[in-house]
């Protein structure tokens, strides 16, 4: 008997490729990764076709315009990804009798919340980016109300570009870095998210609605980089800044920790602590104090 397909779309980026690393630990499944060459997701046509041929039993969505500050400029290309594609991609499973799980973000939040945020609380994104996936999220729900969103914040991996890669970088390219220490929040290591979704595909118990994932614990980037120097031995001086030294296109919410109390009971999932996952990393990467 044919195994049941999982189609991961963005299989090259952070989440696709820490999916994808973690496919031998899943037998009963077959992978199949697709990038924006394989398959457009902002093309109608070609997503029904994809379907058709392939008959996906899931499909997670972790295809998306992550450019954030470009996503200001460019917002008909931001929008036609994670939005539009969003939206036919959710039709398309709606169609097939495939289960979507779909990832979006904090930014969907305006980050002038105090407490954590939960699924309930009101979105209202300050940026195009965070409009773009907002946006996405409506018609994966109107689409298919089956659909599972996933939203996570401060993503990172050993894979593609991201905060932590960034930051060992440049710790080794400068004496000093400045970084902000007003924007609040708490990372996600990419590998968690991934180990979450295939466990809540594997577990057969499907729950559809919107969640908030993102590793345990309360930090500013700035905590975040001195971790990071820390842990990999780095000589390098972290000075904290203000957001407003550090002006960029599109605004960043002040303020996106996630509530992920829901998650974990839907789904009986353990979340580890940001600095564990961390190290972690830090090891993939083969960096260590």
């Amino acid at each position: 008997m044919a195994k049941p397909i999982i189609l991961i779309t963005g299989a090259n980026g952070q989440l696709g490729s820490e999916l994808r690393a973690l496919q031998q630990q899943y037998p009963a499944y077959q992978f199949i990764g697709t990038d924006r060459h394989a398959l457009s997701i902002q093309d109608e046509a070609a997503v029904n076709a994809w379907f058709n041929q392939h008959q996906p039993a899931y499909c997670i969505n972790a295809a998306a315009y992550t450019a954030v500050d470009k996503a200001e400029t460019d917002q008909e290309q931001a929008y036609a990804i994670n939005a539009n594609g969003t939206g036919y991609l959710s039709a398309a499973c709606a169609a097939h009798g495939t289960k979507f799980i779909h990832v979006s973000t904090d930014y969907v939040f305006n980050g002038s919340s105090s407490q954590p945020y939960k699924e309930t609380d009101p979105t209202d994104p300050i940026n195009a980016y965070g409009a773009s996936k907002l946006k996405g999220e409506e018609l994966s729900l109107q689409n298919n109300a089956d659909s599972i969103i996933i939203r996570t914040a401060w993503v990172y991996s050993e894979f593609g570009n991201n905060f932590v890669k960034t930051m060992l970088r440049l710790m080794k390219d400068r004496p000093a870095l400045n970084v902000v220490n007003d924007q609040i929040g708490a990372p996600t290591y990419a590998a968690d998210l991934a180990a979450a979704i295939l466990q809540i595909i594997d577990k057969g118990n499907w729950k559809p609605g919107i969640y908030h994932y993102s590793n345990q614990g309360r930090i500013s980037w700035y905590d975040f980089a001195v971790a990071i120097r820390n842990h990999s031995g780095s000589n390098c001086e972290v000075h904290p800044i203000p957001t407003s030294q550090y002006p960029t296109p599109a605004k960043r919410p002040s303020f996106s920790l996630l509530n992920t109390e829901k998650i974990q009971s839907a789904f009986q999932l353990q979340i580890p602590a940001w600095e564990e996952s961390l190290l972690r990393c830090l090891q993939q990467l083969n960096v260590s104090a």
